[in-house]
């Protein structure tokens, strides 16, 4: 029982963080207007194409995530202040001036489900690198299982976009995004916190 208690409380300290690094809600405008004058079934594919790509990105990143800080002879204090800065600039620049993304629409519509709604709008900087220090805080199970649960739960709020938008509204979109973001700062310095004090403690160089 302890054994799964353990895993259950891992799988929703690896949900929560990569819950707001997607931020569903908040790239919802985004895929409207990527999707206008699309109809039911072809969004639907862009959606199911979006999401396959965002899976074997993310699952690339959690397989070899370990390996490429072993490699490049990187600790966890080190990359857990790396990633700090990096999701609390990401943060902050959604915060303070809103964070511009790519919405050229290419021209095949099954490309844009890859690009840019797969990459780097479902899976970009931000869950790549929570995806990284979560492997290297918990074991892979509960992060892989976490992961899969957001992308689905990604994928179920995208195709219900239009009636999501009509209910929150254009304001209520961007509120629901901007607490997304202040919850990812957050996230973001706890991180760079328990970085700098692993490195204090181990007397380990910042370089």
């Amino acid at each position: 029982m302890d054994a799964v208690g353990s895993f259950f409380k891992e799988l929703l300290l690896s949900f929560i963080p990569i819950f707001v690094a997607v931020d569903a809600i908040g790239i919802l405008p985004i895929i409207l207007g990527l999707a206008e004058g699309m109809d039911k079934r072809e969004q639907s594919k862009m959606l199911r194409y979006a999401v396959l790509t965002a899976l074997g990105l993310g699952l690339g990143f959690v397989a070899l995530g370990k390996l490429i800080l072993s490699v490049l002879g990187i600790s966890e204090p080190h990359f857990l202040v790396a990633g700090g800065l990096i999701l609390l600039l990401l943060a902050s620049r959604n915060l303070l001036i809103g964070e511009r993304r790519e919405t050229s629409s290419p021209a095949d519509r099954e490309t844009m489900g890859v690009f840019p709604i797969g990459v780097p709008l479902v899976v970009g900087p931000a869950v790549l690198t929570t995806l990284l220090v979560l492997i290297d805080r918990y074991p892979v199970a509960p992060v892989l299982l976490a992961f899969v649960v957001n992308l689905a739960a990604a994928w179920l709020i995208l195709s219900q976009s239009a009636r999501i938008a009509r209910l929150l509204g254009k304001g209520g979109l961007g509120a629901a995004s901007k607490i997304a973001m202040l919850l990812l700062a957050a996230i973001a310095v706890r991180m760079i916190h328990r970085g700098v004090v692993q490195l204090i403690e181990s007397g380990t160089s910042l370089l």
